[in-house]
């Protein structure tokens, strides 16, 4: 392997502790010249909060090495003229919309875009964009993940929204996060290597693992965040490598 996409929540910490030997296996990384890119579904911030969240552990990660599913989103829908969207996710995200310049609305949308948006998705904001559905909005995933691991257990994650929403409507949502095969192939296009060469290392079998593999990749599952041993025996995903921990890379190079 030449290349690394790589997880973030679940990967490098869970909810604010580093997980160890992370920050020395990025370290690792640099200095040996491997080309990476951090590859996440968080959609509970924007990508400059989730930079100085990062620091404050330790991690000293610039924003251009980072992709988040709001990043892309913004890109796809400011792809067509005069687009208008309705968020459904953490408020803190609709930075990344407006920095690209894209033009929020409550009412009146082309597009309705679901993400993390924890105590937000109330029975008002669901009904709302429910109702926006009906009235001819596209639907936005910005992942569609079924949870993820916080310090005192597992939480809700936005796929069960978003499945609401299609089953309401009868709408399929557009997922532009991972494991969106166009999600990967930008980070790719970006750290400027080819699947064969590049490897995704996350906490999710379906996601990162199984999502890595439809586009030629090698995927690389870590036993720290949301890994679970009976998803992981009763997926139709099979690992190309299983590690402890991202410090068990060291191993492997």
């Amino acid at each position: 392997m030449k290349a690394f996409l790589i997880d973030l929540d679940g990967v490098l910490y869970v909810d604010r502790t580093p997980i160890e030997g992370a920050k020395e296996t990025v370290a690792m990384l640099e200095e040996r010249g491997y080309r990476y890119r951090f590859v996440s579904n968080t959609t509970s911030k924007c990508r400059s909060t989730l930079v100085r969240f990062l620091g404050e552990m330790g991690f000293e990660i610039p924003e251009e090495r980072i992709f988040t599913p709001a990043i892309a989103a913004a890109e796809r829908i400011r792809s067509e003229k005069d687009n208008r969207c309705f968020l459904l996710t953490r408020r803190d995200v609709r930075r990344d919309f407006q920095e690209a310049g894209v033009p929020l609305a409550e009412e009146e949308v082309d597009f309705v875009v679901v993400g993390d948006a924890e105590t937000d998705f109330t029975f008002e904001r669901l009904n709302r964009a429910f109702r926006l559905v009906m009235d001819g909005a596209e639907i936005i995933a910005l992942e569609k993940d079924r949870y993820w691991m916080g310090s005192d257990g597992l939480y809700l994650s936005a796929g069960p929204f978003v499945s609401a929403l299609e089953y309401a409507t009868g709408t399929l949502a557009e997922v532009v996060g991972k494991p969106s095969p166009e999600f990967f192939e930008t980070a790719l296009k970006d750290l400027g290597a080819s699947p064969e060469e590049t490897a995704m290392i996350g906490d999710d079998i379906n996601s990162d693992v199984g999502g890595a593999q439809n586009v030629d990749m090698m995927g690389i599952l870590v036993r720290t965040g949301k890994y679970r041993e009976d998803v992981v025996e009763y997926s139709n995903v099979i690992p190309d490598l299983i590690l402890e921990s991202i410090s068990e890379l060291r191993e492997h190079l």
